[in-house]
Order: structure tokens, then sequence, then C-alpha cells
């Protein structure tokens, strides 16, 4: 875990591992929009600004989402829901919000919408698997205890190891997983608020240090659900741009196929994410419980990304149907064989 990863000389800034994942993701996913979208637009530099917009509307969206998931942390303080620095980013509600932008960006530019689209599910799947190492190396996203030989351990204080030694009432657990002597806690005060809460590690004596990193208190093992999350973009990367292609394929040797038509992998990938974060949600330990004994991103799945999914889907191919429908219609029309 390496939150901040070297700090600048002389102005005292430090560079967040979180950030610079954020900036090579996007980076990584305009570069391949752009590549792809050469054959639509003459004018690369539309697809610069759509991503810029994105990019805005993504952390306002993810920050938006975070504050409405932990409420908690910000009431009576609401000014800190600006402080952006000190994390408290989540991805879903920055996809949601950034998509949006873009669509309103493409409809009023008079772009094919469509066909932008199923190129920007798979720059956000690249996205986002280079977005979950940021959250590995920040910590936070993490898993439930397991005894699988890829287990990690968090370092002391960390996201992990806070929810760990504290109870959890979001997650309905009333004890901590481990138990900590009380000269580990403490009260401290933070933006006018007093709190109780862990030391800070330079205040442990030699003793409780070797404690929590090598003795009976340090972090237990838990899934690298980030990590899973990460791998689990690239393998709907690859997939998206394999069904793409054969959307292309299909699309320029003028045969009809199922789900071929633009739109198809946009739609395929909300199906695809739903799936897949509804299953990963199960191995987090992070999430508060919501609505049915599941957390907020499952309930997204099942009710907004998975039904969206489908519903796109078959709107799409109707949409095409039609259109294709009039076309030849009217062919026959101009050549007096339909009356």
């Amino acid at each position: 875990m390496y939150p901040e990863l070297f700090k600048i000389p002389f102005v005292n800034l430090t560079v967040k591992s979180y950030g610079l994942m954020m900036v090579i993701a996007f980076l990584a996913a305009v570069s391949l929009i752009r590549r792809f979208s050469r054959n639509i637009t003459p004018d690369p530099g539309l697809i610069t600004n759509a991503a810029l917009y994105s990019l805005i509307a993504g952390v306002v969206g993810a920050r938006l989402f975070y504050v409405v998931h932990h409420f908690d942390l910000f009431r009576g303080n609401l000014s800190s829901v600006f402080v952006l620095w000190k994390g408290g980013l989540e991805l879903l509600g920055g996809v949601i919000l950034a998509i949006a932008v873009i669509f309103f960006y493409l409809w009023y530019h008079k772009l094919p919408i469509r066909r932008y689209l199923d190129i920007l599910a798979i720059g956000l799947m690249l996205a986002l698997a280079f977005g979950r190492i940021g959250c590995f190396l920040n910590g936070c996203c993490f898993g439930k205890q397991t005894k699988l030989p890829w287990a990690v351990r968090f370092p002391y204080n960390s996201p992990a190891y806070r929810s760990q030694v504290f109870p959890d009432l979001a997650r309905n657990r009333s004890q901590p997983y481990l138990r900590l002597p009380a000269e580990f806690f403490g009260f401290y005060e933070e933006g006018g608020r007093s709190f109780y809460s862990l030391k800070p590690y330079q205040d442990l004596t030699a003793e409780q240090k070797y404690m929590v990193e090598k003795g009976s208190l340090r972090s237990l093992p838990v899934h690298p659900t980030q990590l899973y999350s990460s791998a689990n973009g690239a393998v709907l990367c690859l997939l998206l741009y394999l069904f793409w292609r054969r959307s292309q394929k299909k699309a320029a040797t003028n045969t009809t196929s199922l789900f071929a038509k633009p739109g198809s992998t946009f739609s395929l990938m909300f199906i695809l994410y739903g799936i897949t974060r509804f299953g990963i949600e199960f191995i987090r330990d992070d999430n508060p419980f919501g609505f049915a004994g599941l957390t907020i991103s499952q309930n997204i799945s099942i009710f907004l990304l998975i039904p969206m999914g489908v519903v796109l889907m078959v709107i799409f191919q109707s949409i095409e149907n039609k259109i294709e429908y009039r076309v030849t219609r009217t062919k026959y029309q101009e050549n007096g064989s339909l009356r």
C-alpha cells in the first residue's frame, strides 16, 4: 500500500498513487478512443474535448456518489465534501455521470452517438483496469478475510485495518474482527470535530509497532478485491473489443447479424459490468449494506446497470431494423416494385 508515492521538492506537495493511476487510466482510455474513432470523425479534437468533459464529470459524479454513500462522515462538516485530496471517490458514480455528459456532448455536436458509445465502452473498461490499481495502492475498496495464498495484509491505520479494529454497524457487524488494547486508541480533533480513532503510527512504542507489523495485532489477510476489479476491467475490455470488431466486420460486409448493430457493444458493457460488479461486492468488506441486505452498488447493478444494458440492446436493435426497413422500402418504391 502506497497512498503517497513521493513528495515534490520545494512545494511540499505529495503525488498520490490513486490520483496518478486515475491520470494514467484517463490517458490510456483517451488514446484508445482516439485511435478507434479515426474512421468516425476527421477531427480528433472533438474526442479530446469529450474526454476532458467526461473526466470532470467523472470526478464530480464519483465524489457525489461517495458523499451519498458515506454521508455520516460529512454530517456537520459539509465543507469537507470539497476536500478531494484526502480521498473519497467511487468509480460507479463517476462512470454514470461521465456517460451522461458524453451522451449530451455527442448529441449536441451531431456525432454518431451509438458508434462513439461502443468505442467509449471499451475505453471505460481499460480505464477501470488501471484505476483499480490505484485503489489497491491507496488501500480502499478492500475485501473480506480469506486464507487464500494470494491474500494481502494492509498496514496499520489503513482503511482495511481500521475496519477490522472497529465495529461496522453499516455492515451489521457489532464487534471488531481484531481486538486492540485501549492504549492504541485516543481522541483527536480535525476540522472542529473530536473523534475516537487509532493513534498515529509515529506515536506508537517500538513494541507496539512490532505487534502491528509482525505480531498478533497485524492486519488480517483479505481478498485483494481491487486487483480482482482491475483484472475484471482488463478482461471486459478485451471481450468488448472482440465483440466490437465482430460488429465492424459484419457492417463492412453488409451481413445482418444479431447484436451486431451500433450500440450493441455499449449495451453489453452494462450487462457484463453489472454482473461482475454484483459478484465482486460479495467479497468486498467496505461498502455499507442498503436495500434488501445488498450494497448500494449491488442494488444499482440489479435495478439500473443490467436492466439498462438489456433495454438498450433491444432498443438499439429495433431502431436500426426500422431504419433499414424504411430505406429498403424507399428503394423498392423508386424502382416501382412496391405499391
